[in-house]
């Protein structure tokens, strides 16, 4: 039997400058930075990974701060807004607290039966938060300038635009292991295991929309959880099987990690729930040293050179 993936592992967006968004990250949003390291492929460029306390698979939006990008083409082939799951009663909280940022927000909107508030972050990535009381895996983080019961639960739900919906929607149900939950103005719901939170992706198809981007602002990838790299493999396999062309397995260290384009061009990963962050930091200094993989550890002087200086924030509630 095929596996299935079983909700979103992370999502890794790009961003402007790193410090603003450090900034933002953890004293507005609240959000710990369980590891700071570099974009393993292009090692001069930091990738910052935002998480629950202690970096739960699911809880966690990275970035690869590139200023000089500019800023992102909407349209489709992209993933157009990641939702964050928030208890059940917290909106007004997280709108004084907009307001007091100076965060640009819009209306509260009710989606899928869902109060969901959208928003931007400073470099224009397009965010909402959803009230949820689904049962899921979340650790507080007790540094947080947000009080935990108003501490983000983790990635809801992501949103893609596509020309074309059934080449997608065909990956999704009949390989990746998703159903269809139903439509709602124009916007196409999948779930897995049931489409909890953390667990579903929204799809809608505009088939006259100029093809997206990359630049700031813009979702690079999304990664979808799998319990190991013996589960991963087997689903590499039927990837290939539909028609895709997957890369090999990458070992990320903190995950193992397999790359690929859905038929309407948003990338996506397939990412191992472990080894996990702790692995080469103790869970209580999570992010507070810049760490590398192993195999660069000898470049790092040369690598440290090349990065800006980050600090972290002073926190404030």
């Amino acid at each position: 039997m095929t596996p299935s993936v079983h909700g979103i592992h992370h999502v890794t967006a790009i961003a402007g400058d790193a410090q603003e968004n450090l900034n933002f990250y953890v004293r507005v949003m609240g959000m710990r930075l369980v590891k700071k390291s570099i974009n393993q492929d292009v090692p001069d460029t930091y990738h910052l990974f935002y998480a629950d306390g202690v970096g739960t698979p699911g809880t966690d939006l990275t970035f690869f701060p590139w200023p000089e990008m500019g800023p992102a083409k909407l349209g489709t082939g992209l993933t157009v807004e990641v939702l964050f799951a928030i208890p059940k009663g917290s909106l007004s909280y997280w709108q004084e607290r907009f307001e007091k940022e100076g965060v640009v927000f819009g209306k509260i909107e009710t989606r899928f039966d869902e109060k969901t508030l959208p928003f931007k972050d400073p470099h224009g990535l397009p965010l909402a938060l959803v009230e949820m009381d689904d049962e899921r895996k979340f650790v507080p983080w007790k540094g947080s300038p947000v009080p935990t019961e108003y501490q983000l639960r983790g990635l809801n739900a992501v949103r893609l635009w596509e020309r074309d919906l059934k080449p997608t929607e065909k990956l999704l149900t009949e390989v990746m292991g998703f159903e269809h939950l139903g439509t709602e103005e124009g916007w196409h719901r999948y779930g897995i295991e049931g489409g909890t939170s953390g667990k579903i992706i929204e799809i809608k198809e505009l088939p006259e929309e100029q093809r997206g981007r990359w630049g700031t602002g813009s979702v690079h990838h999304v990664a979808w959880r799998m319990k190991d790299s013996d589960e991963e493999i087997a689903l590499r396999n039927s990837i290939i099987e539909a028609g895709l062309k997957p890369t090999q397995q990458i070992d990320r260290f903190w995950f193992k990690s397999v790359y690929f384009r859905e038929p309407g061009g948003a990338l996506f990963e397939l990412a191992t729930d472990g080894p996990g962050f702790s692995l080469d930091e103790e869970t209580e200094h999570l992010g507070e040293q810049l760490v590398l993989p192993p195999w660069l550890e000898p470049r790092r002087k040369e690598i440290e050179a090349a990065l800006p200086s980050l600090e972290m924030p002073r926190l404030r509630a």
